[in-house]
């Protein structure tokens, strides 16, 4: 059994091959005919780059990298997806896939342990960062990159510090009524909206928007617990007027509010945020709305979704990761041995 705080990287491993990890799962079995994408070994490269040792962690991490930067054109903008034969099937965008990719290859260059691989990542978020888009989750992606490399680097890098402003700008203010975000309906992987705000407050100095991200956080946190437990946003989002359970849960939403906690916890050092660390890690042992674990304890690999009557027995890329990033930051709370 997977205990929260450990880190498996070989579900993973089983899921990649020589180009890169593919994107589904038939249970444990990659299915190889629906492609890779962007948005996976984006995720790959995050959460590949914040391990030390240098085993398949790193292998894996290269691979990652190397598709990452294969899809980026010279002017920064970035595809996607990727049939089983090597071949792009769709065009450049600023989309979510673009903001995914700044975020992986901002902590690589920041926090990589090779110094060649840094400089790989470098040079294409230094390309990627020139772009803007309209979106604003795929520009909160983006700041999670761009911040690593603000707070990071002793040389002043204006392209990533005006990235931060122009993300705060697309995320927009908060309301002063009851309903304390952005959007009118909570939509998916809402807790990186947060996290984006505190990061680029933190690098930037900027406590307005520093205060917002925390706001919107403890208003998040507090909406999606309920009896003790993450309760998170299902697909199709959640308005003001729904009330929970809701179903289907998605992994990713959880990772997201393990992330966002663990960032408010280091820039603010209040121990109140490692409750939702905590949570999250809880939410895939099995502290959830059906009390059901969500990953397998044989292959290692997430569940891709939390149903009403269990769990949706696939085993994708981005569950896996999505596990892997959450039981990374519950780690870093745990009591040394």
């Amino acid at each position: 059994m997977i205990a929260p705080g450990m880190v498996a990287f070989d579900h993973v491993d089983r899921m990649t091959d020589h180009r890169a990890l593919f994107e589904h799962a038939d249970g444990p079995v990659r299915r190889e005919g629906h492609g890779y994408c962007v948005d996976d070994n984006a995720r790959m490269l995050v959460v590949t780059s914040r391990e030390t040792d240098k085993g398949a962690a790193h292998r894996l991490g290269r691979l990652a990298l190397a598709f990452v930067l294969d899809a980026q054109g010279a002017d920064g903008r970035t595809r996607n997806r990727m049939d089983r034969y090597g071949r792009w099937t769709d065009h450049l965008s600023t989309d979510d896939c673009w903001g995914r990719s700044l975020w992986g290859l901002g902590v690589t260059a920041s926090h990589h342990g090779d110094p060649a691989v840094r400089r790989r990542a470098r040079v294409g978020f230094d390309n990627g960062v020139r772009q803007r888009s309209p979106w604003r989750r795929a520009m909160a992606f983006a700041a999670l990159g761009a911040a690593d490399v603000v707070s990071s680097n002793d040389v002043d890098h204006g392209p990533a510090r005006a990235l931060l402003i122009a993300a705060i700008d697309v995320i927009g203010p908060i309301t002063s009524g009851p309903w304390r975000w952005p959007e009118p309906r909570l939509a998916y992987a809402n807790a990186a909206l947060a996290e984006a705000l505190i990061a680029a407050g933190a690098a930037l100095r900027n406590d307005p928007a520093l205060d917002q991200g925390l706001t919107m956080l403890s208003w998040l946190l507090e909406l999606e617990t309920s009896r003790g437990h993450l309760s998170v946003a299902a697909v199709g989002g959640r308005g003001p007027l729904d009330s929970g359970p809701m179903f289907d849960q998605q992994p990713i939403e959880v990772a997201a509010m393990a992330d966002a906690c663990w960032r408010a916890y280091t820039v603010t050092g209040e121990r109140s945020w490692w409750r939702g660390v905590t949570a999250a890690a809880n939410w895939f042992a099995g502290n959830n709305d059906t009390g059901l674990p969500m990953y397998d304890d044989v292959s290692g690999g997430g569940f891709d979704g939390l149903q009403p009557e269990g769990v949706n027995l696939n085993q994708g890329a981005e569950s896996t990761l999505a596990l892997i990033s959450t039981m990374q930051r519950a780690r870093s709370f745990a009591p040394s041995p």
